[in-house]
């Protein structure tokens, strides 16, 4: 008798606290699924260290359905960051994870592939980007055939000069017409 009073006990437990567990590990999905979206807002506005910081805020709450996601985009942000290295191990976590993860591990070959490029090992980056256009074509690889380092914006010496030389032109321009319409 005590045996299945004790049954008793467990089964009324479980059916009262795993609806509750329940909802816990899905607030949790939600809350890592939130932290990641607003990871890839930021890193598409440009604003990297915090997006870095909303990754590893979702990476903390160790959601393994989300990690391999999280981890290509942050290998990503890290690359913009120029922390090579750390993306590159970032992507290289994501690549160890079986499973049906298709664009999840293109995107971390691409991101892999420019972290390598950026570290200047041309051809490793090139064997990622191959394996990252292999599982989906529209990621297209650079050209890295006159490479070395990865290319840099130019910033012309000559940028700070000529906004005031536009105003000053637009200026004279604009006086000179008005003077000879009165």
């Amino acid at each position: 008798m005590n045996f299945t009073r004790f049954l008793m006990v467990v089964l009324i437990s479980f059916s009262l606290f795993l609806p509750v567990m329940a909802a816990d590990s899905s607030d949790q999905l939600n809350s890592a699924g939130t932290l990641y979206s607003q990871s890839v807002d930021l890193a598409n506005a440009g604003k990297y260290a915090e997006a870095l910081e909303m990754s590893d805020d979702a990476l903390a709450m160790n959601v393994t359905s989300l990690v391999p996601l999280i981890q290509a985009n942050r290998a990503g942000i890290l690359v913009m960051l120029g922390r090579f290295e750390e993306a590159n191990a970032a992507a290289d976590a994501v690549l160890t994870v079986e499973g049906n993860l298709t664009n999840v591990h293109s995107v971390a070959w691409y991101n892999k592939g420019n972290a390598l490029r950026s570290l200047g090992r041309l051809d490793e980056a090139k064997t990622a980007y191959a394996k990252a256009y292999d599982l989906d074509p529209s990621l297209v690889p650079p050209d890295l055939s006159s490479d070395t380092v990865p290319p840099t914006p130019a910033k012309s010496p000559l940028l700070w000069f000529t906004a005031p030389v536009a105003v000053t032109l637009v200026s004279v321009i604009f006086g000179l017409f008005y003077r000879g319409r009165k």
